[in-house]
């Protein structure tokens, strides 16, 4: 996603997790908390802590980082207690330096639906911490609950997203929907003026090298609250356009230049191998996940398999030397080139793949299909009036962009061309899918910054609901449009997209959600305060979505 920047009231049921467990588990995070920024190293031994992911009903991958001097096999244990009295599953792990010293490996064998602990040990007796995770369940399923993030800029503020989800101990799973970690060098997105002051950004330059994605990754997990959330919860997860660079796809990138940054396939291969080092991921680009029976999740991936590059509105309006001639151009533009049907987001394998596996879901009596992925598929277009409410003091390059993008929303088309609204083609036949299969379509995404809850048709029809999570920590629309209250923007905003039924454009967070057979409750936290670390919310917005509806609750 372009960066918004210039240039340059539930119950919440406790999980298993005693008091005393959660103290020992926490207690290097605070540790490594109370240290000052720059005296922090990532040393030997094991630098990182733990992580698990890709859950299944009987088995989860576990992640760790032991540094030292040569290859080191470690050996991890898993257990249904905290004092690992029973193990109930045991292997090894190989921490090598041409895997940055990160080692994964699969527990396997393990019960459906349960909580366990796990922990790593090196070959002299050294412990790593002990982490808990969870195994999908099987069969019968009452309810299943998720925290969704999405857009963690370490340099903007503290990720008290990450906080509030480990301290509140009730949900059995974390996604995260991507921009995971940005790729810019310390001053550029947050600029100087933007930046937290302790939160030093290692390296200094953009990452492009192996070197450089390394020691990015390691910045960012040393963060106690990201490392805390991976401690506690297993983790699904995909990379959006910032884990390689800006306005990813398959063939290159708005922040990649060949000639001062050298070949870009080179540079998305080396993203993705350090991105699959340091997360508990699969090498599968897209799969699917079981809740039993109640709901199939799909990890879709919209970046860097099937995606053709994005339009540009600057491309189409440029020559014009008119409004009427502007309008001309984008007019042929939304006629032709935009509308083009045979368009690619995920590609023909994939999108193959998904409308058989959305069949397969729906046949096996899954009330829920859920798409988890990076951009908003809900149409949006720029509200009118927004020039108008623009203040003398508005900055030009907002002036510039909130002009293009009322001439765009004029012509009938939308404010955004790295979303799904520059893949119309693409959504349509995705819409089909779901409508073929007859699916009860949630669809989950992150990567805009803001809050955003859709109503999707098809023609009129209802495919399903979209709920689009605000940042952990990425600053919002808020950022761009500094003149225009944000809740005048929303009431707008909701007058003039037909599909948008709510939007927040102004503060950080998560999402919660939790699944039923009857309905699908959304609650999207709001935190106090990226410039300060608190676990505290300063709100939160409940919506639900009444099963077989494909409907948010009127």
């Amino acid at each position: 996603m372009i960066k918004n920047d210039p240039p340059q009231t539930h119950a919440r049921p406790s999980l298993p997790l005693s008091r005393r467990g959660l103290f020992q588990l926490g207690a290097a995070s605070a540790a490594l908390a109370a240290a000052p920024q720059a005296a922090r190293g990532f040393g030997s031994g094991f630098t990182h802590g733990v992580a698990s992911g890709e859950p299944g009903p009987d088995k989860v991958m576990l992640w760790t980082r032991y540094v030292t001097e040569e290859d080191t096999a470690l050996l991890w244990q898993v257990s249904e207690n905290e004092d690992f009295s029973e193990i109930v599953a045991e292997g090894s792990a190989l921490a090598k330096a041409e895997n940055d010293w990160c080692a994964k490996s699969w527990a396997d064998g393990l019960r459906g639906g349960r909580w366990y602990y796990y922990r790593f040990t090196a070959p002299d007796g050294g412990l790593s911490e002990i982490g808990r995770t969870r195994t999908l369940p099987e069969g019968d399923v009452a309810s299943f609950r998720m925290a969704v993030f999405s857009c963690s800029n370490f340099g903007f503020g503290y990720f008290n997203a990450y906080a509030h989800a480990a301290l509140a101990n009730d949900v059995e799973l974390a996604l995260h929907l991507g921009d995971y970690i940005y790729e810019y060098n310390r001053g550029n997105y947050p600029s100087p003026q933007q930046a937290h002051p302790d939160r030093m950004l290692f390296p200094e330059n953009e990452i492009v090298t192996l070197a450089d994605y390394r020691v990015r990754y390691a910045t960012y997990r040393a963060d106690p609250d990201l490392r805390r959330i991976h401690q506690v919860l297993p983790m699904i997860s995909i990379w959006d356009d910032h884990e390689v660079a800006n306005d990813s796809w398959k063939g290159g990138a708005q922040n990649h230049q060949s000639e001062t940054e050298g070949d870009y396939e080179l540079r998305k291969r080396t993203a993705l191998k350090v991105y699959r080092e340091w997360m508990p991921v699969s090498d599968e680009p897209y799969t699917s996940y079981e809740i039993g029976d109640l709901a199939t999740l799909f990890r879709l991936e919209t970046r860097l398999e099937g995606r053709e590059e994005q339009f540009s509105l600057a491309d189409v309006l440029e020559g014009a030397t008119s409004p009427e001639e502007a309008k001309s151009a984008l007019v042929k533009f939304r006629d032709n080139t935009w509308s083009d049907p045979d368009r690619q987001m995920l590609g023909a394998e994939q999108e193959a793949w998904l409308g058989d596996a959305l069949k397969a879901s729906k046949s096996s009596g899954r009330n829920w299909q859920v798409l988890v992925q990076q951009v908003l598929m809900g149409s949006v277009k720029s509200p009118p009036g927004l020039l108008q409410a623009m203040g003398e003091d508005t900055p030009d390059y907002i002036r510039k962009r909130l002009t293009a993008s009322a001439m765009a929303s004029a012509a009938g088309l939308p404010a955004s061309m790295d979303s799904w609204d520059g893949y119309p083609g693409a959504r349509k036949r995705v819409f089909d899918l779901a409508r073929q299969a007859d699916a009860d379509l949630l669809v989950l995404a992150g990567d805009s910054h803001n809050a955003w809850a859709f109503d999707l048709d098809l023609d009129g029809a209802a495919v399903g609901v979209e709920f689009g999570v605000q940042s952990v920590s990425s600053p919002g629309l808020e950022t761009s449009l500094p003149t225009i209250p944000p809740a005048s923007f929303a009431a707008a905003a909701v007058s003039a997209n037909p599909q948008l039924k709510w939007v927040d454009t102004s503060q950080r967070g998560y999402l919660r959600l939790e699944l039923t057979a009857e309905k699908a409750v959304t609650e999207f936290r709001f935190s106090e305060s990226v410039k300060s670390r608190s676990a505290k919310l300063a709100g939160t917005k409940v919506i639900e979505v009444p099963a077989g509806s494909r409907r948010m609750r009127a």
